[in-house]
């Protein structure tokens, strides 16, 4: 294929640089809606339909590079990931492997357990927003959204509280070796701890297989030995995805749907004054402010998205925060509008086979702590001069902190 580059339509544009992309995705969308952006060799996607488009035709387009490392990793790092015996999680596997795996997966990963651990999920919101009572400034990152989702993932893990920092920085490893630009000598300590996290979750299966308990692991394990097709390392592998994205991203949902309410005061007023108005709020934080803002194909065959034509082998970058706000689809999508009919048809969570397998129980801790948060702290306040910082990712739009005043 003799294929015709568009270059970027912005002058250094960075990917990595998520503090304000906004502007840039729009002028993506009205100028080149599929670019070849030369500095990081991927094709760039960021209109609604051709993102759905290449989420829909999961043999043109392969998730196996989902989790490959944006940056290339150096000798020594790759060592480390490769003595580690490192394979893969959930969301970088294809068909028919990937249909099998999942098929199981979402038998243990049911509403029944979510509806389940509800009432400790509201135990934990309330014991942390214990923690914001008296204070005048206060990181809701680090006292609420920091732990909160950790502790109700593993609640429904099986995993001790002992164990949530640590695997909390082992995700946040992941994201930086996977999502980040890390380069040389800086690889290595998180190569580890990816590492560290992978063997964790193999053990987490082991000790699941000599002794079953009452969480989501045991389920697959039980299912496991009543003959389900799925093998102790992919079990690991399920783990591996579930434990950084159950967490990761709904810590993340909390922190950023706090900023943007508190910068649309009304919606926060009207959000106090109607708990109703909750679960259609939810859909348009999820559509205005995601957690994860552009994920990754490759191309199998000489294709076309959007009648750009994209060679086989072609690295592509669908930007699902650019499609969320694609006027095509969302009359006035810059603006936060949480009385919009079709906020729920947003990307946020993915489309297609690799739909985000946990995006109820996502749903249901974040609407918990949403409900909690506006009973409680109706005169909830940002505290002025404390900019926040993005963390450098190709994907994940994560906040260093965000200081509120909680009694306004």
């Amino acid at each position: 294929m003799n294929v015709q580059k568009t270059i970027c339509p912005v002058g250094g544009y960075d990917p990595y640089d998520l503090s304000a992309p906004h502007a840039d995705w729009k002028t993506f969308q009205s100028e080149a809606p599929v670019f070849f952006h030369e500095e990081t060799g991927y094709w760039v996607v960021s209109r609604y339909e051709d993102i759905k488009s290449v989420y829909d035709d999961w043999e043109t387009f392969s998730s196996e590079n989902a989790q490959s490392p944006v940056t290339s990793l150096d000798d020594a790092a790759k060592k480390i990931v490769k003595e580690g015996g490192f394979t893969s999680g959930l969301s970088a596997r294809t068909p028919p492997t990937h249909t099998r795996i999942r098929k199981v997966a979402q038998t243990a990963f049911s509403p029944r357990r979510f509806k389940a651990i509800e009432p400790q999920i509201e135990a934990i919101v309330a014991r942390h927003l214990d923690k914001l009572e008296g204070q005048d400034e206060v990181d809701f990152f680090r006292e609420v959204a920091y732990p909160v989702p950790a502790l109700v993932l593993f609640t429904l893990m099986g995993i001790p509280d002992k164990d949530v920092d640590k695997v909390k920085d082992w995700a946040t490893s992941r994201a930086l070796l996977t999502w980040g630009n890390l380069k040389g000598d800086d690889q290595i300590p998180h190569a580890q701890g990816m590492v560290d996290y992978w063997n964790y979750c193999r053990a987490l299966v082991a000790a699941r297989k000599a002794e079953l308990g009452d969480d989501f692991p045991s389920d697959m394990v039980r299912a496991q030995a009543d003959g389900a097709d799925i093998t102790d390392e992919e079990i690991a592998g399920v783990m591996y995805s579930v434990l950084f994205a159950g967490h990761e991203t709904t810590t993340t949902l909390m922190a950023n749907s706090l900023k943007v309410l508190m910068e649309n005061r009304s919606s926060w007023d009207a959000l106090c004054a109607d708990p109703g108005k909750i679960r259609g709020a939810t859909e348009e934080i999820l559509r205005y402010a995601p957690s994860i803002v552009s994920w990754r194909r490759l191309a199998k065959k000489d294709t076309q998205i959007g009648g750009v034509d994209i060679p086989a082998g072609a690295n592509i970058l669908v930007i699902m925060g650019a499609g969320n706000r694609d006027e095509d689809v969302y009359p006035d999508g810059e603006a936060f509008d949480i009385e919009r009919g079709n906020a729920r048809t947003h990307l946020s969570f993915g489309y297609g086979i690799h739909f985000c397998i946990g995006f109820q129980l996502a749903k249901l801790e974040f609407g918990i702590t949403l409900r909690e948060l506006t009973r409680r702290f109706p005169n909830l306040r940002l505290a002025g001069g404390h900019p926040i910082n993005y963390l450098p990712s190709i994907s994940f739009r994560v906040p260093d902190k965000l200081i509120i005043k909680p009694q306004g």
